[in-house]
């Protein structure tokens, strides 16, 4: 075997999603540290060649992210298997919602789950930052039901013509609907361009007016701050002989895997998301740390908490013209700030306009066959009416052995372990699932009847959505994995950033939450650097 390769630096982030660039350009941009980033995956497709890449995936169907997972690096139930610069930010959604003031406070508030040990008012300045960051625009809701110290960094994408009927028959049933704020551009922002509006977000917006972490990446790299490694696998962390401090990590160059490869820090941060993060610290036991690092209280891995959703198709009583922005929605918060409540039941809603109806269908609402002129004349008439869709994501409070753990029975290309992921309700939450759903029914219902339409169909997902927790924060080390500013307690040097630090998923999508919580997390690391 080959000499060792040793690489030094001030500061070494594992991981290259959206948490680790915006935790980086903090720390790059504050302080004089080095900084060496350490990706599993392979460089992302440049933004220059997505545009051909988007056609090939409309002709043939190919893969418009090429080499975007490692083969071997997989989990059974994982949401996404995005492993490259960038992460699954690379093609997310860009939806940026904040949480609630309640999400911080469930167990005072309401009786159920766990506080966390920050509140909405220590993270608000950071949600502010993040936004400016990625580029967000948005309309603040009520004030009463979107707090914020700030306005958006760019007014909101505009609604289109069929969003705004569809605000109009919303809000018939006396609740405020607004625009979801997005990480796209509704200006010119960030040297960016302003979205277009055209539909080609999925998979790929081709002009990059939607946030991706590249664009970060980039502006480090140009500039000399960050050394980026892909292709090198991190496979454990080693503390100091007899002491509790990380010396170093040990990864596998997937070019030259006869050359071991070893970081040297003063500070570890572990951005490996959700399943990733706590994987590393439980492959990294030693006969000091029998259980893994940062393990003493037995919570690496446990409280993975994600959310549900139930779906309606609504068929309303005016015409839609599908095909502008589609992606983009109507949301309110009046749900997820419900005030006091006899039974926690907390979600967000959301409206889009929806292409069920007006698409061509083989059979009718009896089950029969459709062709030809039949087929022709019913599409016609269900086209003169428009479809919404509506959603609600409500929260679920994680079990303690909702959890990733190591799989022996299956392991990496280099012998390692893969992740074994459960995500299990708690008993509380599990009994509030059957009444929450029903509630969440019959508030579809009252809009039909106070808006007018008809109500075709509801789902109930079963899919636990935006994924987090696995190293939560707490108090001390009796609740937690790491301290409410993301430093292990049992490591002073060693911190998680993002989701596998957060107590619970709240009722809306997570990004803009991870991203503000590495931001904090960022800022005690910029302290310790000093």
């Amino acid at each position: 075997m080959s000499t060792r390769r040793v690489i030094e630096s001030d500061v070494c982030i594992i991981g290259s999603g959206i948490t680790a660039a915006m935790a980086a350009a903090r720390l790059a941009e504050n302080t004089r540290a080095s900084i060496v980033v350490v990706e599993a995956g392979d460089e992302t497709v440049p933004l220059e060649a997505r545009a051909s890449l988007r056609q090939r995936y409309i002709d043939y169907d190919e893969n418009p992210w090429q080499h975007d997972h490692v083969d071997g690096l997989e989990a059974a139930g994982i949401q996404s298997r995005s492993m490259q610069v960038g992460g699954q930010a690379m093609h997310w959604g860009a939806v940026t919602p904040r949480f609630s003031p309640e999400d911080f406070r469930v167990r005072s508030l309401y009786g159920i789950g766990e506080d966390w040990p920050i509140t909405y008012h220590d993270l608000e300045p950071f949600y502010a930052e993040a936004e400016e960051r990625l580029g967000v625009a948005g309309e603040a809701g009520p004030a009463e039901l979107d707090p914020r110290s700030k306005p958006f960094p760019m007014p909101a994408i505009p609604l289109s013509y069929n969003l705004t009927l569809l605000k109009e028959w919303a809000e018939k049933s006396g609740t405020p609907f607004w625009s979801q704020p997005s990480a796209k551009n509704s200006v010119a922002y960030g040297d960016r361009p302003p979205c277009c509006r055209s539909d080609t977000c999925s998979p790929v917006c081709p002009i990059g007016a939607k946030y991706s972490p590249d664009f970060t990446w980039n502006a480090l790299r140009t500039a000399g701050r960050v050394q980026l490694m892909p292709r090198t696998v991190v496979r454990k962390l080693v503390h100091v002989s007899g002491g509790d401090r990380i010396d170093h990590a040990v990864a596998t160059d997937r070019d030259r895997a006869d050359v071991p490869v070893e970081f040297r820090a003063r500070v570890f941060v572990l951005a490996g998301g959700y399943v990733w993060s706590p994987h590393l610290l439980l492959l990294s036991a030693s006969a000091r740390f029998p259980d893994g690092l940062a393990n003493r209280s037995g919570l690496v891995g446990k409280y993975m908490a994600g959310h549900r959703s139930v779906s309606a198709q609504v068929r309303v009583p005016f015409r839609l013209y599908p095909g502008m922005n589609v992606q983009h929605s109507l949301v309110t918060k009046r749900f997820m700030r419900p005030g006091k409540l006899d039974r926690y039941i907390r979600h967000d809603l959301r409206v889009w306009e929806s292409a069920a109806g007006g698409e061509p269908r083989l059979r009718d609402d009896e089950g029969r066959v459709l062709m030809g002129d039949a087929l022709l004349a019913d599409w016609r008439t269900r086209s003169e009416r428009g479809s919404a869709r509506l959603r609600a994501y409500y929260d679920v409070m994680p079990a303690r052995d909702s959890e990733v753990t190591l799989d022996n029975a299956r392991r990496s290309p280099w012998g390692d372990p893969l992740p074994r992921i459960r995500l299990r309700d708690s008993d509380a939450s599990a009994a509030l699932r059957a009444p929450t759903e029903a509630n969440i029914e019959s508030l579809f219902g009252e809009m039909v009847r106070a808006a007018g339409g008809e109500l075709m169909n509801v789902s109930h997902g079963n899919f636990q959505d935006h994924p987090c927790g696995g190293c939560r924060m707490g108090s001390d080390a009796s609740n937690g994995v790491c301290d409410a500013h993301g430093r292990t307690f049992q490591h002073d040097n060693l911190f998680v950033i993002g989701a596998p630090t957060c107590v619970t998923a709240s009722c809306a999508n997570g990004t803009l939450t991870f991203v503000a919580v590495s931001l904090r997390q960022a800022a005690e690391i910029e302290r310790t650097l000093g």
